[in-house]
């Protein structure tokens, strides 16, 4: 089987956040997929944010192949990055030709490359609601929050607005503390200092309860970032940067209760994967 990393949400080499992609043949299982446990060491031997499994399904059906997502800790419900990975991987192999329709954990998502090489793709739309800041938020943090969201149970993320993007490049968080204040991370994000700067909303994103400390460029976090700054902003269509050491760009579009993120991607890896499911 082949293998592959990809780097997404950019056009180079060793940005963006990288992803492992791995195209299964045929169902090995009534699910599909091979076993969970499988799934579980190819992740953890990728070591990756996430790795996406992907196998084809039948044609008529409302879903062109089937996708779930393994951090090096636990499969997850929602991953952009690894989506947009596959896609590309789907779209540059021939795997794959125009729109493709996932069937994942979070309904079916859809991806649609252009001949330019950009992928959108479209997911559910993170519904927000205010939330109370969860004791130590700000100590294990590192700065007081502002503003302080909860993003729903398909990413359990909790969304926190902080001063300036001097404070947001300048975190360091306890991560063990930070992993106790919410189900899957903490997003935290703020405009820009320079207006100019190309970029609508800077972010970051912190996810140690699944195995990530921080997340380079994260897609899922950009459901619920499209909705906030929309509505802070006015504009439907903008553009975030998340603000990692990898860094990368994620435009937004809101529309409604869906939300597409466009991005690029560039395979960086690509080899045998020799251990076979049992």
């Amino acid at each position: 089987m082949r293998i592959r990393l990809v780097d997404a949400f950019t056009d180079r080499p060793f940005a963006g956040n990288p992803a492992g992609v791995l195209l299964l043949d045929r169902p090995d299982s009534r699910s599909g997929f091979p076993d969970d446990a499988w799934l579980q060491n190819v992740a953890m031997e990728m070591n990756q944010a996430e790795t996406a499994f992907l196998h084809p399904l039948p044609h008529g059906g409302e879903a062109d192949w089937a996708l779930r997502w393994f951090t090096p800790a636990t499969e997850v419900n929602l991953c952009g990055h690894a989506t947009l990975a596959a896609a590309h991987v789907l779209h540059t192999t021939g795997a794959h030709r125009g729109p493709v329709r996932f069937a994942s954990r979070s309904g079916v998502l859809t991806a649609v490359p252009s001949e330019d090489g950009w992928i959108t793709l479209d997911f559910p739309t993170a519904p927000l609601t205010p939330a109370k800041a969860p004791e130590g938020l700000a100590e294990a943090l590192g700065t007081e929050p502002l503003t302080v969201l909860d993003t729903g149970p398909n990413l359990g993320d909790l969304l926190v607005e902080v001063a300036d993007e001097r404070t947001l490049r300048g975190l360091t968080p306890a991560f063990d503390a930070l992993a106790r204040c919410s189900d899957r991370g903490v997003v935290a994000t703020c405009r820009p200092d320079d207006p100019a700067a190309g970029y609508d909303f800077v972010s970051r994103g912190f996810f140690p309860g699944v195995g990530i400390d921080e997340d380079p460029v994260t897609g899922s976090a950009h459901t619920a970032l499209a909705p906030f700054w929309s509505g802070r902003l006015g504009p439907t269509a903008l553009t975030g940067l998340q603000a990692s050491a990898r860094s990368g760009l994620v435009r937004t579009e809101l529309r409604g209760d869906r939300t597409l993120l466009t991005g690029r991607a560039v395979t960086v890896v690509e080899g045998d994967l020799l251990a076979s499911p049992r």
